[in-house]
């Protein structure tokens, strides 16, 4: 796509107006549909906390079945939010894209690489700190000599394609998706209206596929973060 996006430096840093406002958009999103299915928790549950006690049941499973001994508890939270927050970000640039004066404002977040190598980088990193919280500093490193000594190399290149492939399978498929709506408007314009009415289903159909695949990917995402960190919380 050929989208163009304003930068802003600060402090020595250039900042993305785009993926800035596309995050804060995203989290906003989640925080209110959390707060509006919530609003009313009773002993008898309505519609809303149903929806909302099934999505926690949901991400629940997804450590439980990462972590089924129970020491994943305390991650039951971060899954939640990583899940809803992904799941949000995948679909907003489906149905709500900003541009003005040529430039994009909002898009959605995960069809930048910056933003999934950023979410990639969190998971990793409380892998990283729970496991030196565990096994202390020198057991943590000792792991990457287990279970034999000669695969310290392998281990040490396995965790950089572990951040790889987190990250750059999340972006991979949303901008591809995006992408592809994007040429079929371009097709829809181009001969007018006979153009328009056979792109339509087309464009109709794909984005209910992206739907489908912008949910899987933030499933796929929070149970390789919580297969990393319970990876890292063992000994072999």
């Amino acid at each position: 796509m050929d989208d163009k996006y304003k930068f802003i430096d600060f402090l020595g840093l250039r900042f993305n107006v785009a993926n800035d406002l596309s995050v804060l958009v995203s989290a906003v999103l989640v925080f209110i549909l959390v707060f509006a299915l919530s609003r009313k928790v009773t002993m008898r549950p309505g519609k809303a906390q149903n929806v909302l006690e099934w999505m926690i049941d949901f991400t629940n499973g997804i450590v439980k079945s990462a972590m089924p001994d129970g020491s994943g508890k305390q991650f039951n939270l971060y899954a939640f939010v990583l899940f809803l927050f992904i799941f949000v970000s995948n679909q907003l640039g489906l149905f709500f894209q900003v541009k003005v004066g040529g430039f994009t404002y909002v898009k959605s977040p995960t069809s930048n690489p910056l933003i999934t190598m950023g979410l990639a980088t969190v998971s990793l990193l409380l892998s990283h700190y729970y496991a030196v919280k565990k096994f202390g500093f020198g057991g943590y490193l000792s792991n990457y000599a287990r279970p034999v000594k000669f695969l310290l190399p392998i281990n040490l290149l396995e965790e950089f394609t572990n951040f790889l492939t987190l990250s750059l399978r999340l972006y991979g498929n949303i901008f591809a998706g995006e992408v592809l709506l994007a040429l079929i408007g371009t097709v829809a314009k181009s001969l007018g209206a006979v153009t328009f009415v056979a792109a339509m289903p087309l464009a109709m159909v794909w984005q209910g596929f992206s739907v489908f695949i912008g949910a899987i990917q933030a499933y796929v995402f929070t149970t390789l973060s919580m297969v990393y960190i319970s990876r890292k919380m063992e000994q072999e």
